[in-house]
């Protein structure tokens, strides 16, 4: 099948390459970033061994969509989308830590709780919650953006006692996460989502903050079904998630969570498929909108050609 499992151009006035677990991110002339969103899947950090069809494109139109629906709010990166896998920015310099927004209790904020603690990244929680309440306020719950490695957990306190973020900055950082959540919120139950969690990063240009990076993605937030959230809650049931714990879950079925002497366990063309068509499922129901495969031919060549055109009309 026609994936992007990985990139190899060479632009015009390209001045660095950098190859992350998903994406291939050519630096044009210190100026812009082309960002190609691969069809590489990564879990327990772990990059697995064989490319998912159309993810990338998934990823990088919803991603999109949602810079677009969010654009009144703050300023971002994009400058273009020429290809249905590739973005194109401002270069930023990136705030050293991610913006984590959380509605419910949720995912490791839950197992924290789990474990006894009720405060997290210095947000105290009130007793008596199960997994999937809904908070009675959203809370920002930062981590710090590992070079190497995992994330770690941080407090606003720390941000600003370290000198990671000024103080003057980082009350923005609050401002522009909330209302983004907020806007997230109203488009997610708009399909009958609700949108538990999230994360965004920010950079600066020219002194002011942008947003960077995708937003609202499977890859970058948690959905749940809102039909019957309720009705689970009271009877102790498990959540319907819209994100890519399904690939998680068939990993741990298969015996594999990124452990040492694990084996990722064969990915079959059948397996392929399927992850594909939910990446497809994923995007309908955030979107709203039938999925447009692009044309059958060479996918790599139509990257290339797409973004080279771009590129020769931008003004650098």
């Amino acid at each position: 099948m026609n994936a992007i499992k990985e990139t190899n151009f060479n632009f015009e006035n390209q001045t660095a390459f950098y190859r992350g677990k998903v994406r291939d991110v050519y630096t044009i002339a210190d100026t812009y970033l082309a960002m190609v969103a691969s069809d590489r899947i990564s879990a327990f950090d772990v990059v697995l061994p064989r490319p998912i069809p159309y993810k990338g494109q998934v990823l990088n139109q919803i991603a999109a969509k949602f810079l677009k629906a969010t654009a009144d709010i703050i300023p971002n990166w994009v400058v273009s989308v020429p290809d249905p896998s590739v973005t194109i920015g401002q270069m930023c310099e990136p705030f050293k830590v991610e913006m984590v927004i959380r509605g419910y209790l949720s995912g490791h904020a839950w197992r924290e709780y789990a474990a006894g603690k009720r405060e997290v990244c210095g947000e105290s929680l009130p007793e008596g919650l199960r997994e999937n309440d809904k908070l009675p306020e959203p809370i920002i719950t930062p981590t710090t953006k590992a070079a190497v490695g995992h994330d770690e957990d941080i407090s606003r306190a720390d941000i600003l006692k370290k000198g990671i973020v000024s103080e003057e900055d980082y009350v923005q950082l609050e401002r522009y996460t909330k209302a983004l959540f907020q806007r997230g919120t109203e488009i997610a139950a708009q399909r009958g989502l609700i949108l538990v969690d999230t994360k965004y990063e920010f950079g600066k240009k020219d002194g002011k903050i942008v947003l960077i990076d995708e937003i609202h993605t499977p890859d970058s937030s948690r959905y749940f079904y809102a039909d019957g959230y309720q009705e689970r809650q009271e009877n102790g049931e498990a959540q319907k998630q819209l994100s890519k714990e399904f690939v998680r879950k068939w990993l741990i079925d298969n015996g594999f969570q990124g452990k040492d002497g694990q084996v990722v366990p064969e990915m079959t063309d059948e397996i392929i498929a399927s992850i594909s068509e939910r990446y497809i499922e994923l995007y309908e129901h955030i979107v709203g909108e039938k999925f447009v495969y692009p044309d059958q031919e060479n996918v790599l060549e139509r990257v290339e050609r797409n973004v080279t055109k771009a590129l020769k009309e931008l003004n650098y």
